[in-house]
């Protein structure tokens, strides 16, 4: 392990405190970058996502595929977790704390808001951020294509009506433009750069794929930092100005995440997965779309909205959390 992934924690904390010491001294700067974005997909953070997940793709064996078909229980894991238990977990959280616990601190109004927003983020499971987490937990590259693949299949499908059911309105639009184009430029993209990739390095030699992705490894850790330091240098004035507010929001997501986790965790021990596959399938329940949150809390409710408010706080505890989580399983990694 090289002393950038050694140290990964304290890296993302300066990229926390750099991003938001930043956002407030050059605002214009993280509004100007704010503005490069497409269907709500930010193209620079889009970018250091590629630099993230290419490791990843080039790493894809394409003729392991079929066996994951002969171990599905990984995959339908991730699918009863994210579409049958998440969801739900979520919007119960969010009115046991915001009709309930938090009451005496939250208007009706904002608090049926941030629930809303909660529960656009519970129903839009992770596309990109999966193969970092899986690649730091030494995840079966392979297995986790297959899982996000899927997962994105069924978001064409599930999102609106779930989101509509959970929140009890009839008119959740889903944007496609963000749907498909994240999906482009997260998935579709870079996998294709990766198989073209390994392809031409097979060609040199048998072990130039992994001379290649060592030598990629720490800028993959250098895209996470650097999507860290924009992700909250847009949000800190929000942060400055709203700190209660961002903390209220936080500590359900917070305990969805870890709650989810070790549901997650518990079934695959009952089902006795791999360690390669239990790690991400843990991983990709408990992380969220945030982008699709994020453009459907902004139309429905607009972009000041308290649901608006509660998917960017969904981002900015994301980062922290997960990394979190990836230290616990790779604690839990069995002993060779």
């Amino acid at each position: 392990m090289g002393l950038f992934e050694r140290f990964l924690s304290l890296w993302v904390a300066l990229g926390i405190l750099a991003g938001v010491g930043l956002g407030l001294a050059v605002p214009g700067l993280f509004q100007a970058v704010a503005a490069l974005e497409l269907a709500h997909v930010n193209l620079v953070v889009a970018v250091f996502i590629w630099v993230m997940i290419y490791p990843m793709m080039i790493q894809i064996d394409w003729s392991a595929i079929k066996g994951v078909g002969q171990k599905p229980q990984g995959l339908m894991l991730t699918l009863v977790v994210n579409w049958l238990i998440k969801p739900f977990t979520m919007a119960a959280l969010g009115v046991l704390f915001f009709q309930y616990l938090f009451a005496p601190w939250v208007d009706p109004q904002s608090a049926s808001e941030y629930i809303a927003g909660m529960i656009l983020l519970g129903v839009a499971p992770c596309t990109a951020m999966v193969f970092v987490w899986s690649q730091l937990v030494k995840g079966d590259a392979n297995y986790t294509l297959v899982q996000v693949s899927v997962n994105d299949i069924i978001m064409v499908f599930a999102f609106a009506p779930l989101a509509a059911f959970l929140l009890g309105v009839t008119n959740v639009t889903v944007p496609w433009q963000t749907l498909v184009l994240s999906t482009v430029l997260y998935v579709v993209l870079p996998l294709a750069a990766g198989i073209v990739t390994r392809h031409l390095l097979q060609q040199k030699s048998a072990h130039a794929v992994a001379d290649f992705v060592a030598r990629l490894k720490p800028w993959s850790v250098v895209g996470l930092i650097a999507t860290v330091v924009l992700l909250f240098g847009f949000q800190a004035g929000i942060i400055v100005n709203k700190p209660l507010v961002i903390l209220l929001i936080a500590i359900p997501l917070i305990l969805q995440t870890y709650g989810i986790f070790f549901i997650t965790w518990a079934g695959a021990r009952w089902l006795k997965l791999p360690h390669n596959v239990a790690g991400p399938a843990c991983l990709i329940g408990t992380s969220n779309f945030f982008e699709l949150a994020v453009a459907v809390a902004i139309s429905l409710f607009g972009l000041h909205s308290g649901a608006a408010l509660a998917t960017v706080v969904g981002v900015l505890v994301e980062v922290p959390v997960m990394l979190s989580l990836v230290a616990i399983v790779n604690a839990w990694r069995p002993r060779e």
